[in-house]
């Protein structure tokens, strides 16, 4: 029997990004098709869908009607095919909290992606994803303002993470520095939208794929790089 190959996937994201959340959900669902075969060593790398946003967010609707010059009609239509694809992704951008409901919203993300910069440098890739999924928790789900740095650190300290680093991290020039490096790093591999996923630093996976597409392009990633 031969041995489970672990390829390492790196991943440009954005917590704001339903379709990235779609494509996590879809690469679990290509994993498990995998299992024994191949896994997975995933690294999640900046990329800012709104990085003009105002510190005090837009509403999610009027946002995408804005951006992409649709009728609030179309925009709720867009946000209807969305869920449907997380559902068959298995995962869920439904609001999950008690009433009343909070409106949905877009933030500013600069300051998510320096915390999840320092988890994956000071606690490791798994820690890292850890901190990543409970901010898509925290957005989709909660609706909590991640563009407020107290917020990000309640969730932070809900991880697990000391809050104490965490507000350092935030606080950090160094931090925003390789945050930039990061998007500069996307436009560097044509990344213009996300997700976006490069298997051993040379096969792109671009956007939202289906379960079975994942699981095609890493066993013929696998093979590729056969030593």
């Amino acid at each position: 029997m031969s041995e489970t190959r672990t390829l390492r996937i790196d991943i440009w994201s954005d917590v704001m990004c339903p379709w990235c959340l779609v494509g996590w959900g879809s690469l679990q669902k290509g994993l498990a098709q995998l299992e024994g075969e191949i896994e997975a060593d995933i690294r999640w790398h900046a990329f800012e869908l709104n990085p003009d946003m105002a510190p005090e967010g837009e509403e999610r609707t009027a946002h995408i009607a804005r951006k992409y010059g649709t009728t609030t009609e179309q925009s709720k239509a867009v946000q209807g095919r969305m869920r449907e694809a997380a559902e068959n992704a298995g995962v869920s951008l439904d609001y999950e909290g008690g009433d009343p409901e909070p409106t949905g919203m877009m933030w500013n993300t600069f300051a998510a992606h320096k915390l999840l910069t320092w988890a994956g440098e000071e606690h490791g890739p798994q820690r890292q994803t850890a901190l990543k999924l409970a901010l898509f928790r925290a957005h989709f789900n909660h609706r909590r303002a991640l563009g407020d740095d107290a917020v990000l650190l309640d969730i932070a300290e809900e991880e697990g993470f000391d809050r104490t680093a965490a507000r350092a991290a935030l606080a950090s020039e160094e931090l925003a520095h390789k945050v930039r490096a990061e998007e500069r790093a996307a436009w560097d591999l044509n990344i213009t939208g996300v997700p976006a996923m490069v298997v051993e630093n040379k096969f792109m996976i671009p956007g939202a794929q289906p379960a079975e597409a994942y699981a095609d392009a890493l066993r013929r990633v696998a093979e590729k790089t056969a030593a």
